[in-house]
């Protein structure tokens, strides 16, 4: 029998993303699609314009996470990117909309039409939207996602067998392929992937639902606008709020991972 927390949560309370997990292979399968046959310039506008970037978050060393998705805040790329008016060193607001758009339409009808049937019947619940890969030997310093307005969900893809995990507070949770897991990322975390495979995931970001929408709706709206006036590339996912105290690496047990700061040359 799972054990549930106020940070690992039961999927089945939240009966809304049934609209993703019944078409985890369909969208499984857009994703890989996409990985073995899109150009080597749709590549880069996925990874460059459709995936939020932190300048908070720190991995050890030289292994990367990658993400890039269709749905940010509630609006699909293209139209969040007009909303916000964001501009890149090679495409202006409109060029780089444009193209999003087409790579959306093209490479990801499925999981567009499952947000979108999602979200008409529960209200714009869905805020975020994209495939998040942990590449070998990925070590992730511990951090919050200081979200207290949401939760999220990670719809595992494709999974390798091994050491590839989410360490919040003083547990470890494994993610399985075609199953939901639910976190609470307010509470200090650090994934990991030990293995020698890539893992990637379906994030699906949802508000609470235990609290009234206008509450959520204006948290949100005050802290994306903060965090796009730090960094627009984040699209309103990351900012600066995601650091941890120094004491909570001695709490968790992680007082190494202080070292990585000194070896970086943070503070």
């Amino acid at each position: 029998m799972e054990t549930y927390t106020e940070y690992h949560l039961n999927p089945q309370q939240f009966s809304f993303l049934s609209g993703f997990q019944d078409y985890w292979q369909e969208i499984r399968d857009e994703f890989t699609n996409f990985m073995n046959q899109a150009s080597q310039e749709e590549l880069s506008l996925a990874y460059e314009v459709m995936g939020p970037k932190s300048k908070t978050i720190k991995t050890k060393g030289e292994k990367k996470y990658s993400a890039f998705g269709v749905l940010f805040q509630g609006k699909f790329i293209e139209a969040y990117i007009k909303e916000h008016q964001i501009t890149y060193p090679d495409r202006d607001t409109d060029e780089a909309a444009a193209k999003v758009l087409g790579l959306r339409e093209k490479y990801f009808p499925i999981l567009s039409k499952a947000i979108t049937q999602v979200n008409l019947s529960n209200d714009d619940l869905i805020r975020n939207v994209y495939f998040g890969t942990f590449h070998p030997g990925l070590d992730i310093k511990l951090h919050v996602n200081y979200n207290p307005h949401m939760n999220r969900g990670y719809l595992g893809l494709i999974v390798p067998e091994g050491d590839v995990a989410m360490k919040i507070c003083h547990d470890k949770f494994y993610w399985q392929e075609g199953e939901f897991m639910i976190l609470d990322h307010s509470y200090p975390h650090c994934p990991h992937n030990y293995t020698d495979f890539d893992r990637t995931v379906l994030i699906v970001d949802f508000f609470k639902t235990d609290k009234p929408r206008e509450e959520v709706s204006q948290f949100e709206q005050e802290l994306v606008t903060q965090r796009m006036l730090e960094n627009p590339y984040s699209l309103g996912v990351f900012g600066k709020s995601d650091r941890v105290k120094p004491e909570d690496f001695i709490k968790y047990g992680l007082v190494h991972q202080l070292e990585w700061d000194k070896a970086l040359g943070s503070s």
